[in-house]
């Protein structure tokens, strides 16, 4: 439809277009109504000016809205309705291929059923027992499923979408769009909705159900235009105190060269950052397929709950598989390997819940699963809630501070280790002495301090300093062997025991003979090397702070060892039975009124000595029990100081003798080739191999026997031992002995510790 509309020349004179809209009143001129001017096409012509507009016809919704679905909004006027509508028709059954066993089933029971209503026969028995075994079949399937079932359900066309949860939880919904900044990815769908009376804002990934869909949503890969949408709605919700509820579904974000050119990564890094500052309580439920930052970009959140079937992972299987193992096939086993199911994920503290599913999956019935998306919401909220600005913001950053950790010990795969990077090890450098004397003279001081308090600090200061100096020692050494020119000599000899040593042989005389030569020239040519000076006080610091650690560890060993002694004793004598004997015998000496031991008659001796007996035997078998090796003795004092000095010097001579003896040439390649022998014939010997072992043996004895028999200290040992004889015997008295038995046995209890060390 169109008009025109003329006037004379005068009344156009000098005007403009926007004169021409003007009223009568203005210009003098017929005005023309603008409702007029939308609905026609109209020319003006005049000398000077011509205006033409057109109409543009506004498209409809595809699903025209009924005249008043909500009683509560008067006039129909339903603004607050998303567009997105149920589907008309019944969605095309899809049969997965885990899922083809139940189809065979299923199509027994129609079959049955068919045949019932053509023939009028009765088969409700058969089609019950059919009915029993289908659910028992889908029950034992959907309980075993497998992760790369899991993700194929997850990816189900039947799926419920975002918004079909939406509308099956809330009471209203209002969709929200745009990002502010050109464009409304469809990809992404926001909204404020109500559950139960409380707002919430609600965003989340929206697949199609059937290609036309698919195709406008972008299959739920959301540009960034979507990330931006959702970024505002965030900031809209935390300025209202709106609690946030996303939905993720997405196999992640749309990957093409427009969404780079647009900032995609920065885009999804903003949404992260933005999310862990939100002041509102954040839940996350993951209805389908979380795949990588397209899913994190909205999953940043207090809780994390999944469905029972819904898979979250930073690849998908294929590309894992394709990556790792060059084929797309391989996706079952990566679908394993990357953990990336409910169950999984909540053992490794990545989500926090698994809402359940019905049997078949969320598709086998929507609205059972989106009541129970429902009842997690208000239950994670009602938690969330109760927390304040400060602990939810702390909750949300520990959440994710949680996730991973570290293994130390573990020992690395071979085959991993292979194409790993060497790790570059540091250079030794020796420490300067005047550095190393002002660490000594610190320690040595804590070691003076520690005598009078705890040992514990001082025995790791010294652990240090001992690793230290053996550090610094092996340097000084590797300096002297270069210095005196015998490095590539000992290089060698190193390879030639490393060669000995791998083919599980002992070492050769020649070879034993070839180490003594090397050690006894570098002995001889120590003295001579620049740095021996330093090295000989490194070595003094060694052995003194040897010293002093096994000094602490006998000491700190021993007072243990007293303290549970003593607790075993009291134990011990806080016996009931012992201390009624006590107590029956401390009666009878008082009764008796002897004020000496002398002053006893006969039987009150005699019981005493029993007693006495009777609580060493206790003793003795309870220090047994702590594997200690007990020992009593009668005599009242065996060796005085001066038998003990004789002894340990008669001890320290026979050890330096039989040493020397050891040492010497002859009786050391004896031993040698006895070794050899030994190692030469294995765990079963020949005869002739024992022969010559024997032979050897014998040799070895007679050599030790002769140098022992010629040498004075044969005739030191009698005598010590007859010293020994009649100083016991003098420190026995003669009332302590009736009829070769002690009659008043003065004895105790003597535990030995080890070869240098005894408890009394």
């Amino acid at each position: 439809m169109a008009s025109s509309i003329s006037n004379s020349a005068v009344a156009f004179t000098g005007a403009t277009a926007s004169d021409l809209l003007r009223s009568s009143k203005s210009c003098g001129v017929s005005g023309i109504p603008l409702r007029t001017l939308g609905k026609a096409r109209f020319n003006v012509k005049t000398r000077d000016l011509s205006v033409v507009a057109k109409a543009r016809k506004v498209k409809k919704h595809e699903y025209p809205w009924p005249a008043d679905p909500d009683p509560n909004v008067k006039g129909g006027v339903l603004t607050h309705l998303s567009h997105f509508k149920p589907h008309k028709e019944k969605p095309k059954p899809v049969t997965l291929d885990f899922e083809k066993p139940l189809v065979a089933l299923e199509k027994k029971i129609i079959d049955v059923r068919k045949m019932a209503n053509e023939t009028g026969l009765d088969f409700s028995d058969q089609i019950a027992s059919l009915e029993s075994k289908y659910q028992q079949a889908l029950k034992d399937l959907y309980t075993h499923l497998t992760p790369i079932q899991r993700v194929n359900i997850a990816r189900h066309p039947n799926r419920p979408t975002f918004l079909d949860h939406i509308f099956g939880i809330t009471e209203k919904f209002v969709e929200l769009h745009g990002d502010r900044a050109g464009y409304d990815d469809p990809a992404i769908v926001t909204g404020i909705g109500t559950i139960d009376g409380r707002r919430y804002m609600f965003m989340g990934h929206q697949k199609g159900r059937n290609t036309k869909e698919n195709i406008m949503r972008n299959f739920g890969m959301p540009t960034p235009h979507g990330y931006r949408k959702a970024l505002r709605m965030m900031y809209y919700a935390d300025h209202h105190g709106f609690p946030i509820v996303t939905f993720i579904d997405t196999p992640g974000a749309f990957a093409d060269l427009k969404s780079e050119e647009l900032g995609q990564g920065e885009a999804i890094a903003h949404n992260l950052r933005t999310m862990f500052g939100l002041k509102v309580p954040i839940v996350s439920i993951v209805i389908g397929e979380g795949g990588s930052g397209g899913a994190l970009a909205i999953g940043c959140a207090n809780k994390l709950l999944m469905l029972e079937n819904a898979v979250f992972y930073v690849a998908s299987p294929e590309a894992c598989a394709a990556i790792l193992w060059k084929t797309a096939k391989a996706a079952p086993k990566a679908a394993e390997k990357l953990k990336i199911t409910g169950p999984e994920l909540c053992k490794l503290q990545i989500a926090d819940g698994i809402i359940p599913e019905p049997l078949g999956g969320a598709h086998a019935d929507p609205s059972w699963t989106s009541q129970q998306i429902k009842k997690a919401i208000n239950e994670t909220m009602d938690e969330l809630k109760k927390m304040d600005t400060e602990a939810l913001l702390k909750h949300r950053m520990l959440k994710f501070r949680k996730i991973g950790g570290f293994q130390e010990g573990v020992p690395v795969d071979p085959i991993r280790k292979v194409n790993m990077k060497k790790k570059e090890e540091p250079i030794a450098r020796k420490t300067p002495v005047l550095e190393l004397e002002d660490e000594v003279e610190k320690l040595k001081e804590q070691i003076s301090k520690a005598k009078e308090s705890s040992s514990k600090p001082t025995e790791l200061a010294l652990n240090e300093m001992i690793e230290k100096l053996k550090k610094e020692i092996d340097l000084e050494y590797s300096e002297a062997v270069e210095a005196i020119g015998l490095k590539d000599r000992l290089l060698n000899l190193r390879e030639e025991c490393a060669k000995a040593n791998s083919q599980d042989h002992l070492m050769h005389p020649v070879l034993m003979d070839k180490i003594e030569k090397l050690h006894d020239e570098f002995n001889k040519g120590l003295p001579t090397a620049p740095n021996y000076a330093s090295l000989k006080y490194k070595l003094g610091m060694l052995k003194e702070f040897s010293k002093a650690k096994c000094a602490l560890e006998k000491k700190s060993k021993g007072e243990e060892l007293k303290l549970d002694i003593d607790k075993k004793i009291k134990e011990v004598m806080d016996r009931p039975e012992i201390k009624e004997k006590m107590q029956a015998l401390k009666a009878e000496v008082q009764k008796s009124g002897a004020s000496t031991a002398a002053d006893l008659d006969e039987g009150t001796r005699e019981s005493i000595s029993k007693m006495k007996k009777e609580i060493q035997l206790e003793l003795a078998n309870v220090l047994k029990s702590m594997d200690l090796d007990v020992e009593i003795v009668t005599a009242k004092k065996l060796i005085d100081d001066g038998l003990k000095g004789k002894v340990e010097s008669l001890r320290e001579e026979t050890n330096k003798k039989i040493e020397n003896l050891m040492n010497s040439s002859d009786l050391k390649n004896t031993i040698q080739l006895l070794k050899f022998e030994v190692a030469k014939a294995g765990k079963t010997p020949d005869v002739a191999s024992k022969k010559k072992i024997e032979a050897l043996e014998q040799q070895i004895k007679q050599k030790l026997a002769t140098a022992m028999n010629s040498s004075e200290i044969k005739s030191k040992h009698e005598e010590l031992l007859a010293e020994i004889a009649v100083e016991s015997n003098g420190s026995l008295k003669n009332d302590d002995l009736k009829e070769g038995t002690p009659k008043n046995d003065e004895s105790r209890v003597e535990i030995n510790l080890g070869a240098n060390r005894s408890f009394t």
